[in-house]
């Protein structure tokens, strides 16, 4: 085993107890929260590396530095989750690959989703990216649909061809009454999700917590956490 293999054997080991001991306290089976790597800046062999650790799941947020990786990839069983800010000039790439969008945050991206995926014969999963910075309307800093727009926007997915409405998904906010307060964010989120499975039962994805916040994210409910730089390192120059 190499030593960049057993670096991420190691961290990988770090975080698994992390999302054990979360569950724990939280009262939840482990097998309630699936990890998701989040491998942007780093490369197709630490993709591979993972894999050969069973990691299952790696998301990217640049379509440009995803694309090529995920093609050097394709004989590895991932799953491909999207998870940055997506223009929808790019959406005819991000079909190529990607099995899950999470940041799925206006009708002009569902509309473009949808076409390309009818395209190409796939599904798409899809995630709502909610803006608990936003208010009740607009959109975050960091992207995102306003709560209020929420059951709007998740009919538009429902209802269009080659995708399929998985759930929500939020970043902690920066700014605003959730700056701050993790645990209070990802709560918020998980009451929305409720909201939302009332009208749309199977989109039970919960999405939230990074390194850092892991165990909020657990404790509210997420059944998804997306962890970058505690399983890969902090990449020299990023901060």
């Amino acid at each position: 085993m190499t030593d960049r293999k057993d670096q991420l054997a190691a961290n990988l080991a770090k975080v698994e107890a992390r999302i054990a001991a979360a569950c724990a306290a939280a009262g939840r089976r482990r097998d309630e929260v699936t990890l998701i790597v989040v491998t942007k800046t780093y490369p197709a062999g630490d993709v591979r590396m993972l894999s050969e650790l069973d990691v299952r799941h790696v998301a990217e947020n640049r379509d440009q530095d995803a694309a090529p990786k995920a093609a050097e990839c394709t004989d590895l069983p991932l799953t491909w989750h999207f998870v940055g800010q997506l223009q929808t000039n790019k959406v005819r790439s991000v079909v190529g690959y990607a099995d899950l969008v999470q940041s799925v945050d206006r009708s002009k991206l569902v509309t473009a989703l949808s076409k390309e995926a009818v395209r190409v014969g796939r599904e798409v999963g899809c995630l709502l990216q909610v803006a608990l910075d936003a208010g009740e309307s607009g959109r975050g800093e960091r992207g995102g649909v306003a709560p209020g727009g929420i059951a709007e926007l998740a009919d538009l997915v429902a209802d269009a061809p080659g995708l399929r409405l998985d759930g929500l998904m939020t970043v902690a906010p920066l700014t605003g009454e959730y700056a701050g307060r993790q645990q209070a964010a990802f709560e918020r989120l998980m009451d929305l999700s409720t909201d939302l499975r009332r009208a749309h039962p199977a989109a039970n994805m919960v999405s939230a917590g990074m390194s850092a916040d892991l165990e909020q994210a657990v404790a509210a409910g997420a059944t998804h956490v997306r962890v970058g730089s505690a399983v890969l390192g902090v990449r020299a120059g990023l901060g």
